[in-house]
């Protein structure tokens, strides 16, 4: 099997992608529910990560 390189970021990303699909799944009832709250949540985590990335950068010194 071919070993996957990925970035932190690009790691980031994927782990938002799916956790924004299950959070979807498993808490809205309708197909048009589940699609607008996974988006939300996906947004939700990539602006998390953008932030608090310029966080670590700015604090790093």
């Amino acid at each position: 099997m071919p070993k996957m390189n990925l970035t932190h970021f690009e790691a980031s990303v994927l782990f938002a992608l799916f956790s924004s699909v299950v959070l979807g799944v498993i808490t809205k009832r309708t197909d048009a529910e589940r699609l607008r709250y996974g988006l939300r949540c996906f947004g939700y985590f990539v602006a998390a990560l953008i932030g608090l990335g310029w966080l670590m950068y700015l604090g790093h010194g």
